[in-house]
């Protein structure tokens, strides 16, 4: 059976098969080696996703070679906003990525885990881009959040011993990053997706776990003899 990858997380993760999704690019990346699987739930915190973590995770699931979680976006919308409702605590968002981690290396001592924090968050762009009724006139989230968010995301790395992509600072290295990078001030662009993608492949590599090290599913048509090409299938 050929191994697989899992991505799991919210609707930055729900949207990553989407044309240029960072996602997509993994599949492709890994094509003939591994089974890049979505889990990804749009509009979901980490004090929702932990209620239904045995259903997206199975005890009878095999075990992945790694899984990405990207939770947080949410989590840290402000509570006194028009989003208020999918605001979790920043203690309980870190108590809620250790459980996560600890179910899932529980189960596959093996897998490998990357976290990745939220992204920076453009806040004229979420005014623009309202995802619902905004009586204040105020962003529902701030970049300031998001990166208080992201610092815990990096420090539960570090306590559970898991790799981490820090989005939220790698994307506000390049200029005009709000609208390069993010489509409504949240979710991601074309060249958005390809920072998310570049940096879990190189994350990914570090772990081993690189196209120069899995195994390719079946032989490859270079190695097909055309005088015998069904020697290739014999074992």
């Amino acid at each position: 059976m050929r191994s697989k990858i899992i991505l799991f997380g919210d609707s930055i993760t729900e949207e990553s098969f989407n044309n240029g999704g960072w996602g997509a690019s993994l599949a492709n990346h890994f094509s003939r080696m591994v089974d890049v699987m979505v889990r990804g739930y749009s509009g979901y915190n980490t004090r929702w996703i932990l209620k239904v973590l045995e259903k997206v995770f199975p005890v009878e699931s095999s075990t992945p070679l790694a899984v990405t979680i990207f939770f947080g976006a949410n989590d840290a919308c402000l509570v006194d906003r028009y989003g208020g409702f999918q605001h979790v605590p920043i203690n309980e968002y870190k108590q809620n990525l250790i459980s996560i981690i600890t179910l899932l290396k529980k189960r596959w001592p093996t897998t490998v885990v990357v976290l990745i924090t939220p992204p920076p968050i453009d806040e004229e762009g979420r005014l623009r881009n309202p995802y619902g009724k905004n009586p204040s006139g105020l962003p529902e989230r701030t970049n300031e959040a998001a990166g208080a968010y992201a610092k815990e995301c990096i420090a539960v790395a570090d306590e559970c011993g898991v790799s981490v992509v820090d989005l939220w600072s790698r994307m506000q290295q390049f200029p005009k990053w709000e609208k390069s990078f993010l489509r409504d001030g949240l979710h991601l662009t074309a060249k958005g997706n390809k920072i998310v993608f570049e940096e879990v492949v190189e994350k990914l590599k570090k772990e081993g776990l690189s196209v120069e090290t899995l195994p390719v599913d079946l032989p490859l048509f270079s190695d097909i003899d055309p005088q015998n090409p069904l020697k290739a299938f014999r074992t």
